[in-house]
């Protein structure tokens, strides 16, 4: 397998420096930031570095993008600001010339105003490609007259002889007025440690318990002997008490801990609380209809992210409505007519619509994939599992533009990709006929904020890939057998290209995609696609029932071994093995009977694995505790949940139940942070994830993203600046910072939301 930890984005972000003339020179902005607001003192006998940072000497030598002139007003340096800027380098006033030496700490402060409320990006950077940033912060900028002065401490990782302060003051629709004073930038600063905000120590489900389900918590404590703790009601009558038990240090965040069970408390409510040691948790609800909004925001989250199409206000409502992106019209070019990469093909290919896959605009087919396969995998459960509501996932269940068309909501949605995914397949008669382009993106890498409509880089097709085409030929045969009662004519399609993919793979089964691919958009690489075959055989067969798709799965190095199919890290788009195997154990097929016994007995194995993993858990995390958090660790542990639905699905043992729920606990707050990682849900939640669109924390006048977007979550390897600088030493499950710019710990994607449409569907049809 590849060398990348299961559910792990493989990419290197570069936003594009935005292109300016200055005044005197050519600036640009990079956009990869991490903000570093502290108090921390300043040497004050250390130099100067910021000249005429008082502007008594006027404007010299002060600089400014053309557009935004700027002159001294009242003692200060003031820029009027052109409305109809798209990106915040789009207008900068800075000062070139600053040096800086490897290894010191610098404190910048200044005091900024503005004639209306922004929120404007401050940046320490290298004066010329490629811009590397060495403070890149995300300043709010208010209208009072007495501003508070702000203030950065960053440390310097090279030396630089002219570094650049650049203040990227655009990207607003109507024109202000910036006025600047007070700036100073001194060495001889101490680096400030970060101590996240966790709030109370007691630690539940912010959304609550099911009444049947378990009720369990944590507390963190230095305490070596039990506590006492009180389940509390909404007035603050005390209505159930008990003890905790120790539990020890917990290895993942390093804190001391102990545990707590409500036992058999049952009674339906809201506004409870748990009470230990004078500290209280936030508040919680016990009761039966705790899933069913996730479950259809988790899925809403998918039409948000539609490409090609206008996301109207009827539907998610004005704050969240934006136009078309990519249509080949205004800024756009793509993506109805769309070329290779040059030198690589001399077809061009309409290849609209789809998903976009994260927080860029680029469209992948191994991530499309699996995000597809898993939505319809949770609707394929409704008609196999015994209580699974299909009404819960039928027609006019969504705020989708195809509601009430006689077909389930959640095919339609799904559909949307599907259609991506088939204009991706290499045109009969070209060379590589049938294989799939690997992904669509931007030539080059564009920056936060930016809606899809504005997005102004030329798009282009990858190269296929072996992966690629395994992931079409996969869903496109799920595809086939789920829409033939509704669309027999789509169904065809798929199961005609699915078919034609698989064959291309065979006959191509070591085209790779590139690890080193990563310019504009990620790379998706993975060399080892023994996966993709399993999983592709295993959906051709189930649709057509041909032998030949059985004995590719009987003949796999993969079939029958337990942590290749479900590896302890989750499935994930490098790991799609174990899809294959969930569809082989529930969809009925001619499947031999001891074949398909051996793969439900498979899919128990694994389950055990990760019940043992949540037992042992202070946390109750189904993950296990050696696999190291990373990149989409959250998805990790969703995916995990999904096997264990799928075994109480199969067995109607409530151990599998229970961990589910247990997992579904650590997502929505009980876990070391005392935060859920879903947008909307609980009382502390992730709001800033990493998105060109839902960038309130950049822009306040665009959205947070919408209720049911759940974090990729902690990430140890800290692999964005924003993790570097303020995550240093974190133990593995304290990683994490609601940060727009930590995408290596806060990013959205369709292939983290598509699992946790799948667990909320599943924890929803609990309750009947």
């Amino acid at each position: 397998m590849s060398s990348a930890p299961p559910g792990r984005h493989r990419r290197r972000r570069l936003p594009a420096a935005g292109a300016v003339t200055a005044v005197t020179a050519l600036l640009a902005g990079s956009l990869v930031a991490f903000t570093s607001t502290a108090t921390a003192g300043t040497d004050e006998e250390a130099p100067e570095l910021i000249v005429n940072g008082d502007f008594a000497d006027g404007t010299d030598p002060w600089w400014w993008t053309e557009d935004s002139p700027a002159a001294i007003v009242d003692g200060r340096l003031c820029a009027e600001v052109p409305g109809g800027t798209i990106n915040a380098w789009d207008a900068i006033v800075g000062q070139d010339g600053l040096p800086l030496a490897e290894g010191e700490s610098y404190t910048l402060s200044y005091t900024a105003t503005a004639s209306a409320p922004v929120t404007i990006r401050t940046n320490v950077q290298l004066a010329e490609e490629p811009w590397t940033t060495e403070l890149a912060a995300v300043d709010p900028i208010g209208t009072g007259p007495d501003p508070e002065p702000i203030s950065h401490i960053f440390t310097a990782g090279a030396d630089y002889t002219a570094a650049q302060l650049a203040f990227q003051i655009g990207g607003y629709a109507d024109p202000y007025t910036f006025c600047l004073e007070n700036v100073s930038l001194r060495g001889g600063a101490e680096p400030p440690v970060y101590e996240p905000d966790t709030g109370s120590p007691v630690r539940v489900n912010q959304v609550g318990y099911l009444t049947e389900g378990p009720k369990q918590g944590t507390v963190v404590s230095d305490s070596t002997t039990p506590l006492t703790w009180s389940l509390r009601g909404a007035d603050g009558t005390e209505l159930a008490t008990g003890s905790t038990t120790p539990a020890g240090v917990d290895d993942s965040s390093a804190q001391h801990v102990h545990t707590f069970d409500l036992g058999e408390f049952a009674t339906e409510g809201e506004g409870y609380t748990v009470a230990v040691d004078g500290e209280v948790s936030e508040p919680f609800a016990i009761g039966d209809d705790l899933y069913s909004s996730l479950r259809t925001d988790a899925l809403a989250y998918f039409y948000h992210n539609r490409s090609g199409i206008e996301i109207e206000a009827q539907y998610v409502g004005a704050q969240y409505a934006r136009p078309a992106g990519h249509l080949n019209e205004g800024a756009n070019q793509g993506d109805y007519d769309v070329p290779c990469r040059p030198g690589q093909c001399d077809y061009r290919l309409d290849a609209h619509g789809g998903w976009y896959d994260a927080g860029d605009h680029g469209k992948y087919v191994v991530n499309g994939g699996i995000s597809v396969a898993q939505l319809l995998s949770s609707y394929e459960r409704t008609l196999t599992a015994e209580g699974a509501d299909g009404d819960a996932l039928g027609d006019g269940s969504l705020a989708i533009p195809e509601q009430g068309n006689g077909v389930p909501d959640i095919l339609d949605e799904a559909r949307w990709q599907l259609e991506f995914l088939l204009r991706m397949q290499v045109p009969a008669g070209e060379p590589l006929a049938g294989m799939a382009h690997h992904k669509l993106h931007d030539r080059q890498w564009t920056g936060l904020p930016l809606r899809p409509d504005q997005d102004p880089q030329p798009r282009e097709l990858a190269p296929p890939s072996t992966a690629a085409t395994l992931n079409l030929a996969a869903a496109a045969a799920q595809c086939a057998r789920l829409y033939t009662p509704y669309d027999a004519e789509f169904a065809q399609r798929c199961a005609t290209a699915a078919e034609t993919a698989w064959d291309a793979a065979v006959a191509n089964p070591e085209r790779y995609a590139s690890p080193d691919d990563g310019q504009g958009g990620g790379a998706y690489s993975d060399d080892d696609v023994r996966d993709e075959f399993y999983w592709a055989a295993a959906e051709l067969f189930l649709t057509t029932g041909e032998d030949g798709y059985r004995q590719a799965l009987l003949g796999s190095e993969l079939h029958g071994d337990t942590e290749a199919v479900f590896p302890p890290g989750g499935l994930s788009w490098q790991s799609t093995a174990g899809l294959g195997a969930l569809s082989l154990a529930t969809v009925p097929s001619a499947l031999p009977a001891a074949e398909r016994d051996a793969l439900r007995a498979q899919v128990l194995e694994a389950a055990d694995g990760f019940v043992a993993d949540s037992a042992a858990s202070a946390y109750g995390v189904p993950f296990p505790a050696d696999s190291g958090y990373v990149w989409g660790s959250n998805s990790q542990i969703l995916n995990n949940m999904v096997v264990l639905g799928t075994a109480h699905d199969l067995s109607g043992d409530d151990r599998y139940r229970d961990a589910v729920l247990r997992g579904f606990d650590y997502l929505l707050g009980a876990n070391p942070l005392n935060l859920s990682y879903v947008t909307g849900y609980g009382e502390r939640y992730a709001q800033n994830q990493h998105h060109r669109f839902w960038a309130a924390q950049l822009n306040p006048a665009l959205p947070h993203p919408p209720p049911g977007s759940v974090a990729g979550g902690p990430n140890q390897e800290l692999q964005d600046p924003i993790a570097e600088e303020k995550l240093a030493g974190c133990a593995p499950a304290m990683c994490y910072i609601d940060h727009i710019e930590s995408y290596a710990t806060n990013e959205v994607t369709i292939n983290w939301n598509a699992p946790l449409a799948w667990v909320a569907s599943y924890a929803d049809d609990l309750t009947g």
